[in-house]
């Protein structure tokens, strides 16, 4: 592996804190650690444990790293981020910002701009992954942006956040756009999945032999989403929940924005958005995406609770 450079890492929710933790063990195979920074610090202390460097802001980040991964919920707190780089008054020339978080094509190119302005490069890197593959570092790998710096970046990507890079060419907009029209899969297969459950508990099946027959026949992955139903991790009785709600209206919604630009229907998608949004109304924050399982439930005559989710 070629030299590394100074590797920094911005967002330590569900999915950053696992990225970032393998990330910093790949580090110091090669006499290296990971610096970062979160809003909430605290959420660092298993890196700060690990031996990576805690700093304050991005900004200090940036100081002393050229290479920058950000892992965080929403298009506005990139934008924060970046602004408050390219404002900060320090030089961010010849320095790198690899985003992993899911947004929107546009936002992508607007703060693709903006780096370049000042000097520096933008990859647009969304995952494709629950939380466990994050932890795993299996996850999918979108990216875009200049070939020369994916080239160089994806030895601390392969073997170590993820599996596989699906390289989508320079233009930044690509792997957000393949991002969001894949999570219109996700949002969907979650959907059908919560429908086919509370079908099985209503006609005397069941959701344990729904739930075999969906491992045995469609695979781990939509096994894990129904998984998330039955065992009441969709409503956790401790804890958050593991890729909350509101991160994935948001997902959807920015499918379901691309889609109408372009006078797409997406019937599905719209039905199980607006169960989330329902469910989020009814529930709270602290739910996760398959939480349009409570919504359906509710449709059905069932408690929106489930046997092992919260009752409240």
């Amino acid at each position: 592996m070629q030299k590394i450079n100074p590797v920094g890492w911005y967002g330590l929710g569900s999915m950053g804190l696992p990225m970032a933790l393998n990330l910093h063990k790949k580090l110091q195979q090669h006499g290296s650690s990971l610096t970062f920074s979160n809003r909430t610090l605290s959420k660092g202390d298993a890196l700060v444990d690990a031996g990576a460097v805690a700093k304050s802001s991005i900004v200090e980040v940036a100081q002393t790293c050229d290479d920058i991964f950000t892992m965080v919920s929403a298009d506005a707190v990139l934008e924060a981020l970046v602004k408050e780089l390219v404002s900060s008054g320090i030089s961010l020339k010849g320095k790198t910002l690899v985003d992993c978080s899911t947004i929107h094509p546009d936002t992508a190119a607007a703060v693709s701009e903006t780096l370049q302005e000042a000097g520096a490069v933008f990859i647009a890197a969304p995952v494709f992954g629950a939380s466990p593959v994050a932890q795993a570092g299996r996850l999918i790998f979108a990216m875009a942006g200049p070939q020369a710096t994916i080239q160089r970046l994806e030895p601390l990507v392969l073997d170590v956040m993820g599996r596989k890079v699906i390289n989508m060419g320079e233009d930044v907009t690509k792997s957000p756009m393949l991002k969001v029209t894949g999570n219109v899969l996700l949002v969907v297969f979650m959907e059908a999945i919560a429908e086919t459950q509370v079908l099985a508990e209503h006609n005397g099946i069941g959701t344990n032999a729904m739930e075999e027959l969906i491992f045995e026949n469609f695979g781990p992955v939509l096994g894990s989403y129904s998984r998330r139903m039955t065992s009441g991790s969709w409503a956790p009785k401790e804890g958050w929940a593991g890729f909350a709600v509101s991160n994935t209206i948001k997902d959807a919604k920015h499918a379901l924005r691309v889609a109408g630009d372009l006078g797409v229907r997406m019937p599905a998608l719209d039905v199980a958005t607006n169960n989330m949004l329902s469910a989020r109304a009814y529930g709270g924050e602290n739910l996760d995406g398959a939480a349009l399982y409570g919504t359906l439930r509710s449709q059905a005559g069932l408690p929106f609770w489930s046997e092992n989710s919260r009752q409240e």
